[in-house]
């Protein structure tokens, strides 16, 4: 009896879908209705003494073989999952603001409206009202939300009501646990303990889901080709997370469901190849539909029964609690919600948009199904589960009867089911081009299938009077302001790059580790542009070519401790990205003259190249920079991409091969899996070397590589390799100088007051202060990435000490740079440095005024600094350290 029930209730929600659609209701308000009749006629049906006959599958409605935690065990995991798993989540984080807002600060004031409202006739205490308060704050989003997608309501609007209600569930939920362990005496009363558990329980669900997700996309890779197996792995995984959490880890086990599927939705797609990706989530939707539809039928089944004893007072008490909900709700959306765009804290929320939030607080399945678990609590008095049960279950069919019929209409009366005036404008002219290219198309086709011209005519006709019509009508994007239309563009410009990066994770061409960075930085350029237009998207792709924390703590850790890993590891990243980055930024190029020249103009088109060429050319030198300090890895790395296409077109050509039937399906599985060998083979990534080893630094550098071993092995204990970046700055100005720099290789610039230095490969910078005990005279700042041995203050001077030549030959580098300082001051500001360096030079029995520099000759490896900031080839000076003399550039303090 319990199967045939089942395909009953299956039966009917498939028949109540199209009439749904027929009568313009939501499903859930018609599941609603028809699952109280079934509730009533199950109940007539089983107590009437006219026939016994039906009894066993009535009292399986009447009293159902699931209590209401089975009910939340098996349908609330894959509820609450599949709508993080819909979500648009790097778009919700537009609107986190009024969101977390809506979502759990609305809670917290309509249970407080609530339950201060009853407290004064329910004759219950005043935590079994605040209980009824946390139970009907749950809204509902499947209802809302099909309205909405049904009639074309904004999607923005669609967002916030949707991630309110995923995360409003969590909220209540809890709070409703806090209240009920309060009023069968298993939590303190205290406030302060309340809190802390809410906290507690909220923050510990929202840890331990993120890990438990992370871990399971850690997981899909290992399934690539296997797509029912990650369905199967995602299936597990909520259903996991919610039974560890509630039993055993002491957590909300709601939003560690909701929080697994939000890091499960931002990080899958990076680990799951974009068909699969579709698959699971039409599984999803399914296996939803299933899960939405059954709870919502059997809570409304329950119906008669959580209502029974409905009397007067019932009905003064629930006319409370809707005006109530309905004044918490307004509090929060008029006067809250301004608090937030006041604050500049997320987008402001107009008018038009608050009036169907306040009006779409609909109620369903889980309130009906908290209601159902006070009533099955033994711990509870009967007094209270009735209070309880009655009043939320007639608050549910009241939102569902009253707002759930009216919401279709209110948002068509506002307008907000029509497209904005820019999205019509874009409409027509995109219909205008497509139905002229669709007429065309009819016409080769009619001739292909030997169709008569008189036949095709009439057809071509048709599509040329539509595409007409729609030209006539173009002129509205012409009245768009020009910022519009160029904002129309980087949007669908961001939106291009973020399927581009898909499709390159489809063909393998980009790693997993490397789309998770890219989609979350293409989301990234999608959110800037449509907040700040043109400067929000030039700002989104240039912070991608800085250098992140996580490269500076590498360059730190390669710095202070002598760690070269983790550095070698982020340059690679970094190379890598940058090639990406690049193929990303020529396919845009092609997108904007091939799609959006011919929709929005000449004219934003060409703003868009112009826009693009800064992002490329901005690419291209840091790539360049790169280059530059590792040739060979830059070869490798383009020599493995290409191997990789190679790899790519080679299974594209026997799957097309295949679908020909040229030929067969054993020999297309042995030729796979040749391709697959190869790929493994290209996919391993070469590995860098950072060339930051201070024994062959320090004998390739001009001053040290003639001396002899002994000499070059007491200095190599006291130098130390640095990494420096393009930009960095390494000496500032009035410091304390506590280290002098060797270059190696690369380039820095030194910049004075007045002039500014480059020094390349064979220089030294920064000794000044340290022979002087001064402070720095100027900022030094890398141009381009540097090898550097840098040798702190004590250790400077006890190597000047020990090689008297060396002295000699650094004072010489010094002291054209000294020169240089000493001209510039005037005798207001005298530089004390300069006579102090003097005094250092006399005890050698020299002068900086009789010290001549020779000029520097150039040579085959002369330096070259490029237009853009970025390093050059090698110099070397034309004698070595002992000779007295330097043909190499001067040096800083």
């Amino acid at each position: 009896m319990i199967t045939a029930a089942f395909a009953l209730l299956m039966l009917t929600i498939s028949l109540l879908q199209p009439l749904a659609r027929r009568l313009g209701l939501a499903p859930s308000v018609l599941l609603a209705m028809v699952g109280t009749l079934i509730g009533i006629g199950a109940t007539y049906v089983l107590y009437t003494a006219e026939t016994d006959y039906f009894n066993s599958i009535a009292n399986i409605f009447v009293y159902p073989p699931l209590d209401s935690e089975r009910i939340l065990y098996i349908f609330l995991p894959l509820l609450l999952f599949q709508t993080s798993l819909t979500l648009d989540v790097r778009r919700l984080f537009e609107d986190w603001a009024p969101v977390l807002m809506m979502a759990v600060v609305a809670v917290f004031v309509a249970t407080g409206f609530i339950g201060l409202a009853l407290y004064p006739l329910a004759g219950v205490p005043l935590i079994a009202c605040l209980l009824l308060g946390a139970i009907v704050a749950t809204t509902d989003p499947v209802a809302v939300v099909a309205i909405f997608r049904d009639i074309g309501a904004p999607a923005r609007l669609g967002r916030i009501v949707e991630g309110e209600s995923l995360l409003n569930d969590a909220a209540a939920i809890v709070l409703f646990v806090i209240l009920v362990g309060i009023l069968t005496g298993q939590q303190s009363l205290s406030y302060s303990h309340a809190a802390f558990a809410f906290v507690q329980s909220f923050v510990g669900g929202v840890i331990l889901g993120g890990l438990l997700a992370r871990v399971a996309v850690s997981l899909l890779p290992l399934m690539r080709d296997l797509p029912l197996a990650q369905v199967t792995l995602s299936v597990a995984l909520p259903y996991g997370i919610y039974v560890l959490s509630d039993q055993f880890a002491g957590v909300s086990a709601v939003v560690a469901v909701v929080a697994a599927g939000i890091v499960f939705n931002l990080y899958g797609p990076a680990r799951v190849q974009p068909a699969h990706w579709r698959f699971l989530h039409a599984v999803w939707e399914q296996v939803s539909f299933w899960a939405a539809s059954l709870i919502f039928m059997l809570a409304a089944i329950l119906i008669p029964r959580l209502v029974a004893g409905f009397n007067p007072l019932d009905i003064l008490l629930l006319i409370i609690v809707i005006i109530a909900a309905l004044a918490a709700r307004a509090v929060v959306i008029y006067g809250l919600l301004p608090v937030l765009s006041i604050l500049r804290a997320g987008q402001a929320v107009n008018n038009k948009y608050k009036i169907v939030m306040l009006w779409g607080g609909m109620r369903g399945a889980v309130t009906l199904t908290l209601a159902l678990s006070v009533l099955e609590n033994p711990a509870l008095s009967d007094e209270i589960s009735a209070f309880v049960t009655k009043l939320a279950t007639g608050f549910v069919l009241f939102t569902l009867l009253v707002y759930g019929t009216s919401l279709k209409q209110l948002i068509k009366l506002l307008g907000l089911d029509r497209l904005s005036a820019r999205d019509e404008a874009l409409r027509t002219q995109y219909l205008a081009l497509s139905l002229s290219d669709i007429r065309q198309e009819i016409e080769t086709t009619a001739k292909a299938y030997h169709i008569a011209p008189r036949v095709a005519e009439g057809v071509m006709n048709e599509y040329e009077d539509r595409a007409a019509a729609a030209t006539a009508e173009t002129n509205m994007l012409e009245e768009l302001k020009d910022k519009d239309r160029v904002n129309m563009g980087l949007i669908a410009l961001a939106d291009r790059e973020q399927q581009l990066v898909l499709d390159l994770f489809h063909s393998k061409t980009l790693s997993g580790r490397a789309v998770s960075q890219f989609l979350t930085i293409t989301g990234q350029i999608g959110d800037l542009t449509r907040s700040d237009g043109r400067s929000g998207y030039k700002k989104a792709t240039r912070q991608p070519l800085k250098f992140s924390v996580g490269f500076r703590f590498a360059q730190f850790l390669q710095r202070r401790l002598r760690i070269n890993k983790p550095l070698a590891l982020r340059l690679a990243d970094r190379f890598e990205f940058l090639m990406v980055y690049r193929i990303l930024g020529d396919a845009l190029e092609t997108f904007n003259e091939q799609e959006i020249r011919p929709l929005l103009g000449d004219r934003v088109a060409d703003i868009l190249k112009e826009t693009l060429a800064t992002r490329q050319s901005e690419t291209l030198t840091a790539i360049e920079a790169l280059r530059l300090q590792y040739p060979d890895y830059a070869d490798a790395l383009e020599n493995k991409f290409l191997r990789m296409a190679g790899v790519r077109l080679e299974e594209t050509a026997y799957e097309e091969a295949r679908d020909q039937m040229l030929i067969g399906p054993e020999l297309h599985s042995d030729l796979l899996r040749d391709v697959e060998r190869v790929r493994r083979a290209c996919g391993i990534r070469p590995k860098l070397d950072l060339g930051m080893k201070t024994k062959e630094l320090v004998r390739g550098h001009p001053l040290f590589e003639g001396l002899p071993k002994e000499q070059q092995k007491a200095i190599m204990k006291m130098m130390r390799p640095q990494f420096a970046t393009p930009g960095e700055t390494l000496i500032r100005a009035g410091e304390r100088g506590d280290a002098a720099y060797f270059i190696a290789s690369g380039a820095v610039e030194v910049r004075t007051a007045s002039d500014t230095v480059r020094l390349g490969r064979g220089d030294v910078f920064g000794e000044i202060a340290l022979m002087t005990g001064g402070r720095r005279s100027a900022d030094v700042v890398a141009l381009g990435y540097c090898h550097l041995l840098s040798l702190n203050a004590q250790d400077f001077k006890l190597l000047l000490d020990k090689y008297p030549d060396l002295k000699a030959h650094v004072a010489m580098l010094s002291a054209e740079r000294l020169k240089m300082n000493s001209e510039t001051m005037t005798s207001e500001t005298e530089d004390p440095v300069v006579p102090q360096f003097k005094a250092t030079l006399e005890e050698d029995g020299k002068s900086a005024d009789d010290i001549v520099v020779p000029k520097s000759s150039p040579s085959d490896e002369e330096t070259q600094v490029r237009n853009d900031g970025q390093m050059h080839a090698e110099a070397k000076p034309s004698r070595q350290i002992g000779s007295g003399t330097s043909d190499s550039p001067t040096s800083s303090g």
